[in-house]
């Protein structure tokens, strides 16, 4: 299968941003060194009242990979209860268009 890309859009309560934000950059530090990764970015909707303010959107060389890294034991410790405290929603697209 050819790259996918991850869009994962996050649910972060008023004044829990920097939490969040702290909790993006520890998963996203681990998943950089996962076999397959190719490329991550954060964005931050512009206005206050968006359902997602957070949205997440990575580069994978494959759905397999992508898996592989979420799904090992390593990244569920490390993401633990905390993942719930940020409901995301996240989910894999293949690009059709550019």
């Amino acid at each position: 299968m050819s790259q996918v890309v991850l869009i994962n859009p996050f649910e972060v309560r008023p004044g829990d941003e920097a939490a969040a934000l702290a909790y993006w950059d520890r998963a996203a530090a681990h998943l950089r060194g996962a076999p397959g990764f190719v490329s991550t970015t954060l964005h931050r909707a512009l206005r206050p009242d968006a359902r997602f303010p957070l949205v997440n959107v990575a580069a994978w060389a494959s759905a397999e990979a992508f898996q592989a890294a979420v799904g090992s034991p390593a990244f569920r410790a490390l993401t633990g209860d905390e993942a719930a405290r940020f409901p995301h929603h996240p989910a894999l697209y293949a690009i059709v268009r550019t």
